[in-house]
């Protein structure tokens, strides 16, 4: 299966590796506005092709196309894919609006095209292990979900941290507990650049009154990916940021007896019992969900994290987006299928940037990106 990337900043290198090791899949065409990332790509990759204008992709015979610019870009570049009769996989989030989300899914829906969201998350086998064990029961009601995604930069030009890194979170939420959110509230402060949110808190609402809060931050001094979630029965801690021993299962907690003291009084018990550290096996996310979206074109199977899924991260972003606007207030979450735009915009980038610009003999190019 033929592939071309469009973006070789920060995704779109890792991207290009994993394509190139996958048995089954050839990666032939990168295309980035950098002339100096280009002949970095030909440099180290002598037999792809190369190019500034988006046509030369679109023209040729590459079955599929994967989308690592800027959130921005990304509808428009996903739509002209689609319209070229390519499937399509967008690095997170979908796109910068649920209506534009939307239109991309009921266009691929009508071309009968793949259309994936790069949720890496979703791939990762500790992930699966957490879904598991949330499924299984084990640690009884879920009464909550803490996440805390946490780093010292890299700070974004256009969007805000919970842009940039809540997606993970949101995604992962969506993949564990198997629910939906009803709710939103979501406060936040802009310390470096006015108007750009660096830090923010997170808090939704989900069936059966379990609560869910992230927190999201480009100003910490310690790189933090946890997930911790709080059963009536054990507890479970997921750390991405240790080599091994990822997953915890704690069986730990406080129970209240059915019946009162003599005095009338229920004394709560609390249970300190072992540790237990699942075996997790070694894989690369990003190398999975590249190998699930080829095997997804091949068989016509929906992708786990197909274009609905981005929609609805999507649109849980901008009730976020829209309550921190409103000093925190509490938003519900609700289906948009009418393709109409919700929420406020992101934060509109400089006139120079749009997102076509004509090359060579009158050939449209990809805009600048970064």
């Amino acid at each position: 299966m033929k592939v071309g990337v469009i973006g070789f900043g920060y995704w779109g290198p890792k991207l290009a590796r994993n394509l190139l090791e996958l048995p089954g899949a050839m990666l032939e065409w990168v295309v980035d506005l950098d002339p100096a990332r280009l002949a970095r790509v030909k440099a180290q990759y002598p037999s792809l092709h190369v190019t500034h204008c988006l046509e030369d992709l679109l023209l040729s015979d590459v079955d599929a196309v994967v989308v690592a610019t800027p959130i921005r870009t990304h509808y428009q570049l996903a739509r002209k894919a689609l319209l070229a009769g390519k499937h399509v996989m967008v690095e997170k989030p979908l796109a910068a609006s649920s209506g534009e989300a939307e239109e991309l899914v009921a266009l691929a829906d009508r071309l009968g095209l793949t259309l994936m969201v790069g949720h890496t998350f979703e791939y990762n086998p500790a992930v699966h292990a957490l879904r598991d064990i949330v499924a299984s029961g084990e640690l009884g009601q879920v009464y909550y979900v803490d996440t805390a995604r946490l780093n010292l930069g890299l700070f974004q030009p256009d969007i805000n941290v919970l842009w940039d890194l809540a997606p993970h979170d949101l995604s992962i939420l969506l993949y564990v507990l198997q629910r939906e959110p009803l709710a939103i509230s979501a406060r936040g402060s802009a310390h470096v650049t006015p108007g750009i949110h660096d830090v923010a808190y997170v808090e939704l609402r989900f069936p059966d009154n379990v609560i869910a809060n992230v927190h999201v931050s480009w100003l910490d001094p310690c790189k933090v990916r946890r997930v911790t979630i709080v059963g009536s029965k054990k507890m479970v801690v997921y750390n991405d940021v240790q080599e091994s021993e990822k997953i915890r299962i704690y069986d730990k907690g406080v129970e209240r007896p059915f019946e009162a003291d003599r005095l009338g009084e229920y004394r709560l018990t609390y249970r300190y019992g072992s540790i237990v550290v699942p075996y997790i096996p070694l894989s690369e996310p990003l190398r999975a969900q590249c190998e699930h979206f080829l095997d997804c074109i091949r068989t016509g199977t929906r992708p786990r994290s197909d274009g609905r899924v981005g929609a609805r991260v999507v649109r849980i972003l901008e009730q976020a987006e829209r309550s921190l606007v409103e000093d925190g207030a509490r938003l519900p979450i609700t289906s948009n299928s009418t393709g109409a735009r919700s929420g406020p915009p992101l934060r509109e980038r400089p006139a120079a940037y749009h997102v076509q610009t004509h090359g060579p003999n009158g050939r449209s190019a990809l805009a600048a990106w970064d």
